[in-house]
């Protein structure tokens, strides 16, 4: 097994070496003075298994070209089987078409990646599961549930949480972990004016007298959280705290969150954490490398992925 990264999150693809006792392959990523990509492997690959551990976060554009020409380099050095792990899937939330004449960008991604060469994707909480078919090689989706339950259960008295979906999207992705949690469901009607800006309209259910806890894959303004938080508390709800698999945090979505009544904001570390988010008071990482690194060990193994989850 040989374990490779670009520069999107090395932090990440170094836990995941110390997890499974393997370094990570020497390889140079670097830039032309015009910004073009050049990657060189620089140990032998020829016949080996080969990840690639990449997510293409911001700035997108330039990971997820480091990605392609990463897989590329490793096709022509014969390697004998490529799989490219995205920790944090970008252009997921372009996965159809919101209107007349426009992209589905997830879908061109997909081919993009596969036609580079790779052989199988891993990758976690895709914003819809559907993702998974735009890929014409085997795709598993792991999901950071067992991770943020874990976290939840040391943090929290279970017996008095809510869990809330934050959009009527979401309602499966909180409903799994309310079942992990034995603990009800909530859900934030609102309505979307245009992207980027939400409004609260309703919450469904009955927060009073509970600690909710909002669940979702994504945050990057941050509104939807801010707005959800504050309809909450006011039907009663005696705390608001969320945990959400990816940190896009984009724009001034730190500083928005950092002066909101969320009293915490629990992110994965699919996406590097900037300093910024470092230093905000009420937003918390939690490790993802122990889980991509078992389902890495058991793909490798030619072992189930799926059982992680039971």
């Amino acid at each position: 097994m040989k374990l490779v990264t670009g520069n999107s999150n090395r932090s990440l693809a170094e836990q995941i070496g110390a997890y499974l006792e393997v370094p990570l392959t020497k390889s140079l990523v670097r830039r032309f003075a015009d910004q073009e990509v050049f990657v060189e492997i620089q140990e032998n690959v020829r016949g080996e298994d080969v990840f690639v551990i990449q997510s293409t976060s911001y700035p997108a554009n330039d990971h997820l070209m480091e990605l392609l020409i990463l897989i590329d380099a490793l096709r022509r050095a014969s390697a004998k089987r490529i799989t490219a792990v995205l920790p944090y899937y970008g252009y997921a939330r372009q996965d159809r078409k919101a209107g007349p004449r426009t992209p589905i960008s997830a879908k061109l991604v997909a081919n993009l990646i596969v036609r580079a060469g790779a052989d199988r994707v891993l990758t976690l909480d895709l914003h819809a599961g559907q993702i998974q078919g735009f890929f014409d090689i085997p795709t598993d989706n792991l999901f950071a549930a067992p991770v943020m339950t874990r976290d939840i259960k040391e943090r929290y008295e279970l017996g008095n949480i809510m869990v809330v979906s934050p959009d009527v999207g979401g309602v499966v992705r909180a409903r799994a972990l309310a079942k992990r949690i034995d603990a009800p469901l909530a859900i934030v009607d609102k309505r979307r004016e245009r992207p980027g800006e939400s409004e609260v309209m309703n919450v469904i259910g009955s927060p009073e007298g509970r600690d909710c806890i909002l669940v979702d894959d994504i945050v990057d303004s941050g509104g939807t959280l801010c707005n959800a938080a504050e309809a909450l508390l006011a039907q009663g709800a005696t705390s608001v705290a969320a945990y959400i698999t990816h940190g896009v945090l984009s724009g001034g979505a730190v500083a928005r969150i950092a002066g909101s009544k969320l009293k915490e904001l629990v992110i994965s570390d699919s996406i590097e954490p900037t300093e910024a988010v470092l230093a905000a008071g009420n937003i918390r990482a939690v490790s993802i490398a122990p889980l991509i690194g078992e389902a890495i060990s058991r793909t490798a193994l030619e072992e189930s992925v799926s059982s992680l989850f039971d």
